[in-house]
């Protein structure tokens, strides 16, 4: 399983075109597309008439291209969604930026049952073994190890820690939301920051331990799935980690929901305890409004003091 491929790096844009399209290949035109709001993003048109996804950053970024392609890389183990491939990526001096390339997904018309299909994919990439990739330990600290991933990465722009622990509550307790509470401190009054603590130590109270880990794309939200060229929903932009699949169902509800057909199938492989995940999804949410308070202000403390105060002023 994934975690022993690595992409190759190149030392420039142009030795990785001309390696894998040929020597004679080059740019003819060069589009910027959306791509998020860390990276610049440009679809390029080789002379050979391929086209490719290219996202570029500051030469010192190259690390998140790193830990993207290897969420990428994990993803595609796995073998149940639609994942762009992986070109290569690397540090281009004379340009002097870091630059990660992927196969350009033109989308084609959603098949009908494009909703049904995702809930199932889904459900398959989460009941999916996914235990090679938590931890690169002896076999014995792998049997216990179930939750994280072998390596640190991020969420949008900030560091995600992903040390891999035995039991879920204490993942999602020490690498999620203490973490961000802790970046959050300059935003918390005194009582908010109380029944934060408070909050961290009674955890056990709201969330379970699920049954298997599942290997969760991590940052499921609407932006970062799209209609690929089956017909069928492709997934990009992934936080990847081993953890329970409440917390990817979450972020696809968490900005906006995705159709019932879409819940509904997905539950017919791998079923939701829908009264329990509805009492545990505010968690869920918490770390990635604290995530987006951290990155983009104030905007989000409502939403970080309300979860706060409706857990743990129980």
């Amino acid at each position: 399983m994934g975690m022993e491929k690595k992409v190759k790096e190149y030392h420039s844009f142009d030795e990785m075109v001309k390696e894998i399209y040929g020597e004679k290949a080059f740019i003819t035109e060069n589009e910027r597309v959306h791509g998020g709001d860390i990276n610049d993003a440009y679809r390029m048109v080789l002379s050979t008439g391929d086209s490719i996804f290219v996202k570029i950053n500051s030469r010192s970024n190259l690390q998140f291209f790193r830990t993207e392609s290897n969420g990428l890389s994990a993803l595609q183990s796995v073998d149940k969604i639609g994942v762009p491939k992986i070109l290569g990526m690397g540090i281009d001096r004379q340009k002097d930026c870091s630059f990660l390339a992927l196969e350009y997904l033109e989308s084609a018309r959603r098949i009908d049952s494009y909703w049904e299909t995702f809930g199932h994919q889904l459900a398959g990439m989460h009941r999916a073994e996914c235990l090679p990739l938590v931890s690169s330990g002896n076999d014995g600290e792998k049997s216990r190890l179930r939750f994280g991933f072998y390596e640190d990465n991020f969420i949008g722009a900030s560091p995600q820690k992903n040390q891999p622990k035995e039991t879920w509550i204490g993942f999602y307790r020490d690498c999620r939301l203490l973490p961000q509470l802790t970046m959050a401190e300059r935003y918390l009054g005194t009582a908010v920051r109380k029944k934060a603590e408070w909050l961290l130590e009674h955890l056990g109270s709201y969330l379970r331990e699920p049954d298997f880990p599942s290997l969760l794309h991590g940052d499921l939200w609407g932006g970062n799935m799209l209609c690929g060229p089956d017909g069928r929903a492709w997934v990009i932009d992934p936080a990847v980690y081993a953890g329970d699949f409440e917390a990817d169902l979450a972020m696809t509800q968490l900005f906006g929901s995705l159709p019932a057909r879409f819940y509904e199938a997905y539950s017919e492989r791998n079923p939701i305890d829908r009264k329990g995940y509805a009492e545990r999804k505010g968690l869920y949410d918490l770390y990635h409004l604290l995530n987006h308070l951290n990155l983009f202000g104030r905007g989000y403390l409502g939403g970080v003091v309300e979860i706060i105060n409706r857990y743990a002023g129980r």
